[in-house]
């Protein structure tokens, strides 16, 4: 298939994500998917205009490098200059273009080299730029490929103008825990296996963050990693400032004890224990915990503490097991498949109770699953592809857990 061919397609396949999916966030992440497939690129940014603060902000970026909390200002970069000025700019070299200086999208672990990025024009104003990086063969962009971007950015310029986009990034958020170019290696046969190949990834005070991948992509590996069960190879993991990237065993024992919370698919309930037993039996193990029959009135179970778990249903257990991670007050609950083994009703109910930590209690949460669906809830959406961080997304509109169907 010649270029003609493939653009005109792909500029079909963007209509078709902006006039048919419900939510706009998606559609135009979609669109970026799109675009850095057909142009075999390395990354790419959908920057919009905060209102608020008067500077640019990327709500989507799919790539290896996590841009999460940045910000820039709209003269200052390629991006600010783009927006500025209303006009597209195709850089050949970007070490030496004197536009490209203060741009963001660049360091020691992603080096840009080449870039097209292109202005969000609607009939009124401009709302941000589209920013697409590295041919993944080293070659460098032309023009025609520069007209494909820029009819997509007019086309999600109108979708945005028609629908309306506002973006509010809110109060800045503190790091809570920050990993930095993660690898983690484990033997193989007569080899090494590197499953994480150079993780970068910021994980925010009361977010809710859901990691999205195939299996064997290092979502589980990744988890355990952040929640101190098990060790990073190489790279730099920081806990609110303070380095753990190799601690030893009794630090990373209190920092499992104290800090953090978690939620397997099995409930790992003891089946000897009632439900307030269970609770309690984790809240003497840490130094200031929440009354365990607090915590299961925050799940909705006070009513049932008596019970053992063969007395109640999957999706109480899983309850009881999240009112276990919750009477710790962690900083952040990890949560592996917490509704992989239950039917929708039931899932959902977990989802609400999830939904209202992050909301009401302030501690974030960070869930692996494989249900896309759920990735509606979050604030963020980290995809992992072997071993990488493939995109992360920013959803501009969270739904809430009332509002999933599948």
């Amino acid at each position: 298939m010649n270029n003609s061919s493939r653009f005109t397609k792909a500029t079909w396949q963007i209509m078709e994500q902006l006039l048919e999916v419900d939510s706009l966030d998606e559609a135009l992440s979609g669109c970026i998917e799109i675009i850095i497939k057909i142009l075999h690129s390395e990354a790419g940014v959908l920057w919009f205009l905060d209102q608020k603060t008067g500077r640019l902000f990327p709500a989507f970026f799919t790539g290896p490098k996590d841009i999460t909390g940045v910000s820039i200002a709209c003269d200052e970069g390629v991006e600010g200059f783009v927006f500025s000025n209303n006009q597209s700019v195709r850089i050949e070299d970007a070490e030496n273009d004197p536009r490209f200086e203060g741009t963001v999208f660049d360091g020691p672990d992603f080096i840009t080299k080449t870039m097209l990025c292109v202005p969000l024009n609607n009939l009124h104003n401009t709302v941000g730029c589209v920013q697409i990086i590295n041919k993944l063969d080293g070659s460098l962009y032309d023009e025609e490929e520069l007209q494909l971007c820029e009819r997509m950015a007019a086309l999600a310029a109108m979708t945005i103008e028609e629908k309306g986009l506002y973006v509010d990034t809110g109060e800045e958020k503190k790091v809570l825990i920050s990993l930095k170019n993660v690898i983690k290696e484990f033997p193989s046969g007569e080899g090494i296996s590197r499953v994480l190949k150079g993780i970068d990834l910021d994980i925010y005070e009361n977010e809710f963050v859901v990691v999205l991948g195939e299996s064997g992509c290092g979502k589980s590996t990744m988890m355990n990693i952040i929640g101190g069960m098990d060790y990073l190879t190489e790279g730099t993991l920081l806990i609110e400032g303070k380095d753990y990237s190799h601690p030893t065993d009794d630090e990373q024992t209190m920092f499992r004890r104290q800090y953090v919370g978690f939620i397997f698919q099995a409930y790992n309930l003891m089946p000897n224990l009632s439900a307030l037993e269970n609770v309690e039996f984790i809240a003497e193990l840490v130094e200031d915990p929440m009354s365990s029959l607090e915590a299961l009135e925050k799940v909705g179970l006070a009513a049932k503490a008596g019970n053992f778990p063969a007395q109640m249903s999957g999706g109480q257990q899983q309850r009881v097991a999240i009112a276990r991670a919750l009477v710790k007050r962690p900083r952040v609950i990890l949560a592996d498949e917490p509704t992989a083994a239950l039917d929708f009703v039931t899932g959902q109910e977990v989802l609400k109770v999830i939904e209202d930590i992050v909301r009401n209690q302030g501690t974030t949460v960070v869930m692996v699953t494989h249900n896309v669906e759920i990735a509606k809830m979050a604030n963020r959406v980290v995809k992992l592809r072997s071993g990488k961080i493939a995109s992360i997304k920013w959803n501009l509109h969270p739904v809430s857990a009332e509002e999933l169907s599948w």
